[in-house]
This record gives structure tokens, sequence and C-alpha cells, in this order.
């Protein structure tokens, strides 16, 4: 009887205890999870060896070349081999711009003509072959070109030396604003009645090496003009020149539009065990005619590929679909960025979120978050997960041109940040190659992205 009299409570008070505190769940060991996607991707990775496949094999693959072809060809390829579903192709209409070749020149007056490196910018009128000849007159920058009056630039050839900012340390916030003097002063321009435009490179090196871009003109602009970048040394000797003496300047360039093509966006997935919500992961696959685009943006393609692989390799149950795009014609206008979101837009799939390596395959830094201050405070909330592989800066808000797009779906998105101090030195270069490039910073990067596309997955 004592016996039954103790049992008894005690299964009672087990019972009441049950109905008032459930029993925890166990937490997901999310350090451990970071551990272990380090730990494979530092020791198995094929980032490397994939870059090497991809520059070296294949080369420059400019958008609406047999190369881009290959490099389409090479990614299916590769999201096979690293267990990729649904893999597939998405037609793109991209430009197809044809570089030619190109010259400049300029004299003093008694003086030779003197040929200084030069390269024209992407969707650049040419001047058909012929000589274009005309005076030098010089803006040191927008606010002095935007006092010239149209009398002041008729027939004139317009030339800018914007330097590289070096007291801003971030550097791509530097190159945003030098940038400006390469995709929107043709347009400028060309409205007050300018011949042709020369800019000095967005660079923070000063060497003479000349840097292409892509080339915004206004879609009223009647008279599209030539527009070249030069390097930063020649800029600085021009500028001298042309303050103490007329200079003139012959440019020859056979750089034309010649209609449209496709290309394709290249596309797989991991399908999700919770719902259809799609994550994006992506890079884009293009790269300057006149380079291997190893930094730009060989590393992010090879980056995305990675995480692809060590999702299936480790067999992480991802909760959303995992959707890795590599884009077509980021360099030259961005529309496989632009088609991927209009296809989102047409068809109402849900996205809750989008990350990009767009940036070079140099160490991490941090995590650009372009989104609403509320999902911003989410992922600040981990960042203790990150330190120990030296990602720390989660006060960026920029994100990828691919992936850029999609902001106006309200979709949240980021980008990987690596150190850029030395990426702008070669960016848009033809010394953007494979040695350039450093395995163990290549993979360190490839794990951020995964570690943050785990946490994205495992949380929203």
């Amino acid at each position: 009887m004592k016996k039954t009299l103790i049992i008894i409570p005690l299964f009672l008070g087990g019972i009441l205890f049950s109905q008032r505190k459930p029993s925890a769940q166990p937490k997901t060991d999310f350090a451990g999870e970071f551990r272990r996607i380090s730990d494979e991707i530092m020791l198995n990775s094929n980032a490397y060896e994939n870059l090497r496949e991809l520059v070296k094999g294949i080369g420059p693959r400019f958008a609406a070349t047999p190369a881009y072809d290959k490099a389409v060809v090479w990614a299916e390829k590769k999201f096979a081999e690293n267990g990729g579903s649904n893999i597939r192709r998405q037609d793109v209409m991209v430009p197809v711009w044809e570089r030619g070749r190109e010259s400049v020149q300029i004299k003093t007056a008694g003086g030779n003509w003197k040929s200084i490196p030069a390269l024209a910018l992407g969707t650049s009128e040419g001047t058909g072959g012929k000589d274009l000849t005309g005076e030098i007159i010089f803006a040191k920058d927008l606010a002095e070109f935007s006092q010239m009056f149209p009398s002041d630039v008729k027939d004139k050839i317009v030339f800018f030396n914007y330097a590289f900012d070096q007291t801003i340390i971030n550097p791509n916030e530097a190159y945003l604003i030098a940038g400006k003097y390469r995709w929107s002063t043709p347009s400028l321009a060309s409205r007050k009645g300018a011949k042709a435009v020369l800019t000095r490179s967005a660079t923070s090196a000063s060497d003479d090496l000349p840097h292409t871009g892509s080339v915004y003109y206004d879609v009223l602009d009647k008279n599209r003009i030539p527009a070249l970048s030069i390097g930063a040394r020649s800029a600085d000797e021009l500028e001298q020149l042309v303050k103490k003496q007329p200079v003139m300047v012959k440019i020859n360039t056979t750089s034309a539009t010649k209609g449209e093509k496709i290309n394709h966006n290249v596309i797989a997935e991991i399908p999700g065990n919770k719902d259809n919500s799609v994550i994006v992961i992506g890079a884009h696959l293009d790269s300057w005619d006149i380079s291997e685009g190893a930094h730009d943006n060989g590393a992010g393609v090879v980056q995305v590929l990675e995480v692809l692989r060590v999702f299936k390799k480790l067999d992480i149950k991802n909760r959303h679909t995992l959707r890795f795009v590599l884009f077509a014609n980021e360099e030259n206008g961005v529309h496989g960025g632009e088609t991927y979101a209009a296809a989102v837009k047409k068809s109402g799939e849900k996205h809750i979120f989008a990350i990009e390596s767009d940036a070079g395959g140099y160490s991490p830094r941090g995590i650009s978050l372009d989104m609403i201050p509320q999902r911003r405070r989410l992922v600040f909330a981990w960042k203790n997960f990150f330190l120990p592989y030296g990602v720390y800066d989660f006060t960026q808000e920029t994100s990828g041109q691919d992936i850029a797009p999609l902001k106006k779906l309200g979709i949240p998105l980021a980008e990987l940040v690596p150190d850029m101090q030395r990426y702008f030195d070669i960016h848009h270069t033809s010394q953007d190659t494979f040695d350039k490039v450093n395995r163990r910073e290549l993979n360190l990067g490839a794990v951020a992205m995964a570690q943050m596309v785990y946490m994205i997955d495992q949380n929203w």
C-alpha cells in the first residue's frame, strides 16, 4: 500500500509537469554546421581547378561569342557533376557588340603623332575604321563640364581625367563614383556636339593599363559618339599637356553593335524539403572580350558551383529550393539578370532571398545586405557564427548587378564582400588572369556564401 501511494503521485506529477512545460526540442548546432561546411570546402573543394578549366580552357567569354556558348555547355556539365537537378537554359537576348581594332594617337603643335594605350568601351560606336581627328577639350569633372557651352564643345574630343579617390577606403565606393565618367559621359558630351570622349580608366592603380567597361547611351541620343578609356599614367600626362598647349587626338576604331543574338542563363536546383520557395545563388558567366575574367567573374561562378557541391556532399536537408543561376551578359548590359527577374514576375514564383558573388575571389570580409531593416536585423543576429571565418562586415547595402532587378519584386538581396583593395587594379583589363587568384582565398569565399545560404534556408 505504501508503494502504491508513492508511485501514483509521482506518475500524476509527471503528467501535470509535461502539460505545464513541454520538453524543449533540440536546437540546431549552427556553429557545428558552419564548421562542417568550412572543413568540407577547405579540404575537398573543386573551385580552383574548375576555375582553371573555365578561364584557361575556354578563356574570354564575352556575350554573343562562340566562347560564351562553350561556357554554357561547360556550366551544364559542372552542375550535373556536382549533383544539381532540373538543369536548364533560359533564353536571353543580348547585343552583338564587336570591338574590332582601336587606336588613339595624340600630337602637340609641331610634334609627331604618339600612340597611347586605349580600349574602346563596351557598346561604344566606332569610327568605321576611319581616322577621327579633333582638338582635345579638358574637363576635370562633371561639374566643370556642365558649365561649358555647346559652342565650347562642338567638334571637340572631350577628355575627362577623374581619378579614383584614394581617400575612400572602400574601393567599391570609389569605383561607383569614378565609373560615372565611363558610362555617362558619352551621352552628355554628344548632346553638346562633341566628336568623341576619352576617359581615365576607373582604377585604383597608377599604371598605364587601360580598363574597359560598358557605356550607356541615352535612348534619345541622335548621335552616338565613340568612347574610349586610357590608362592612369597616360591620362595624367595628357592633362599636363592640354593645360600648356593645344593637343590634337586621332582615334580609329572599328567597334560596332551588329544586331542581337540569343545567349543563355544556366540554371540548376536542389529541390526544397519543406516548400518550393526559392533561394537564388548567382554569378555571371560572361567576361570581357579582352580578359580571362578570373576574378570577374570566374571566381563567382566556381563559388556558386561549390555551394551546390557542399550542400549535396554533406546531405544538408535544405528546407527551400536552392536555385543556382549563372547569368548571361552582365558585362555588356545585365540582360541575363533582367530576363530572370521578368520571368519571376510573370510566374509569380515566390523568392525569399538572393545572393551573388561578383566582387572577386579575394578573402571574404563581409556580406552586403540590400533589404529592409527588419530583415537586416535578423542577419545581424548571426554575426558571431561568421566571425571565426573572418567575415565581420554586414553594414554595406549593395547587391550584385545580376540580382539587382529582383529588388523591384521586394526580394531581399545580398552580395559576398571580399577584400577589394587589389580588385580594381585589374578589373576589366587583360590582366584579370588565373594566376591572380589564390586558392585558399577563393575557397573561403565559397565557405561564407554556403554558410549564409544555410542560415537563410534554416531560419527564414
